[in-house]
């Protein structure tokens, strides 16, 4: 609980749906519901656009708001009320509240500065009684630890040691849709025009729409397409760039489409190698978690303030050192430098809203090796990785650019010039571990 608010007659209990676009194996709609139920009130869902909202384009918003529809008429269907409002939370909630007699209200998690200022303000603005919930983690954030964790060795065995607690079952659908349904039962508005929201907001066009489906129905499918062809193998075939053997699942976890808690109870049912699930759910469970752990606990997290003094003072030595090559915003931006193999990483991202988790690393360290600073090599790594991809502007995403180019969670290497002690990597290391020249050709500029 954030806020224990004024007790009083009222007519609603309101989950404001940020992070977690689902209506099914949501924790904090379900809790909602559940109070709802016990207090014979009714559920209301709300969603808040802000404007401007830092990196969003037209390629984020169109995948986020086709998800949004399919909620929309979801809950519809429950008899549950699902208002879209346009401005932040602080500025649009707290009027719509007052009207709607709300009685409590809960907010979905997030670690993000951005977003654990409004939860906190709005807080400050509301008369009711605010509740958060983690329904991103599996193991709330707070409670899989209390402070910033070093790496992922003191992380894992915090969490693993919550996860048979944590990863329990999930009612099932029916049961689910049967306490929905007791708490929706009125009128339901369920409808909005995505395009005229769209013009509403004026994102950035320049970034085009991806043909992958959005939804929680899209992400079901992909979820059960990926434990059926390629979770067989996920331990070392997805390491290989120019084959497609990731889970491609990041978009739908990102946006809340589907639960972490359900993708890995259906992993952990796939009659697959125990090698290739421990794989995976390393990256779904410790991996992911770990990365929302350092943003809640390092306000510093886009930043090189964040990383530890031996990296900070190692990167600071090596300030001067002579660049061999140096580009600009634009030439990164465009996949314009002298390495066929970076400027298809560009291309990848470019055009599927993605790069492949190893070319990922090695895209960022030469952001760093061709940059004139290392500040600057990480605001340009994060302004292409959160324009550019569709799991953008999220903790993961921050979390990997700061490993490549902070040492973060990492140790220190044998020092060299630009990188001192941070890792390094370069195309001939590529070349030995995989088909370099069949990843350019399936990646080609323009």
């Amino acid at each position: 609980m954030l806020k224990e608010g004024k007790i009083g007659d009222g007519r609603f209990v309101v989950y404001r749906m940020s992070r977690d676009q689902r209506v099914w194996d949501n924790q904090a709609l379900l809790a909602a519901a559940g109070l709802a139920l016990e207090q014979n009130l009714s559920l209301s869902v709300v969603f808040c656009l802000a404007k401007n909202y830092p990196g969003a384009t037209l390629r984020s918003i169109d995948f986020m708001l086709t998800g949004l529809e399919e909620v929309s008429v979801t809950l519809g269907g429950l008899g549950i009320s699902f208002h879209l409002l346009e401005g932040d939370p602080v500025a649009v909630l707290p009027d719509f509240l007052s009207r709607l007699s709300c009685v409590a209200l809960f907010s979905d998690f997030d670690p993000l500065r951005i977003k654990q200022k409004w939860t906190m303000q709005l807080s400050e603005r509301i008369e009711c009684t605010h509740y958060e919930v983690d329904a991103h983690n599996i193991v709330p954030c707070r409670i899989a630890s209390s402070k910033e964790e070093f790496g992922a060795y003191t992380f894992r065995p915090k969490i693993n040691k919550l996860l048979p607690h944590y990863l329990g079952d999930l009612p099932s659908r029916e049961d689910q849709k049967k306490l929905l349904s007791r708490v929706g039962g009125h009128s339901a508005s369920s409808s909005f025009n995505k395009e005229s929201i769209i013009r509403s907001l004026n994102p950035d066009t320049s970034v085009g729409v991806l043909p992958l489906p959005s939804g929680e129905k899209a992400a079901q499918k992909a979820v059960t397409d990926f434990i059926a062809h390629r979770l067989d193998g996920y331990d070392t075939e997805r390491n290989y760039p120019e084959k497609e053997h990731q889970s491609d699942l990041s978009p739908y976890l990102h946006f809340g489409q589907i639960s972490a808690q359900r993708l890995a109870l259906l992993v952990m049912e796939a009659e697959v190698g125990g090698t290739d699930k421990a794989a995976f759910l390393e990256q779904l469970i410790v991996r992911r978690e770990l990365s929302d752990n350092y943003c809640f606990y390092n306000p510093s997290y886009d930043s090189l303030a964040g990383v530890a003094p031996w990296a900070e003072k190692s990167l600071a030595g090596h300030a001067g050192d002579e660049r061999v090559y140096l580009y600009s915003e634009e030439e990164f931006e465009r996949g314009q430098t002298h390495d066929r193999l970076w400027n298809a990483a560009q291309n990848q991202l470019m055009r599927q809203g993605k790069i492949h988790g190893y070319m990922r690393m090695y895209w960022a360290k030469k952001i760093l090796e061709w940059s004139e600073s290392a500040e600057e090599a990480l605001r340009i790594a994060i302004y292409l990785n959160d324009k550019y991809a569709l799991d953008g502007r999220d903790p993961n995403g921050y979390v990997g650019c700061l490993w490549a180019i902070g040492g973060l969670h990492d140790r220190a290497w044998a020092e060299r010039p630009v990188y001192g002690k941070i890792r390094y990597m370069n195309e001939n290391g590529c070349r030995r571990k995989f088909d370099v020249e069949t990843y350019i050709a399936k990646h080609p500029g323009t």
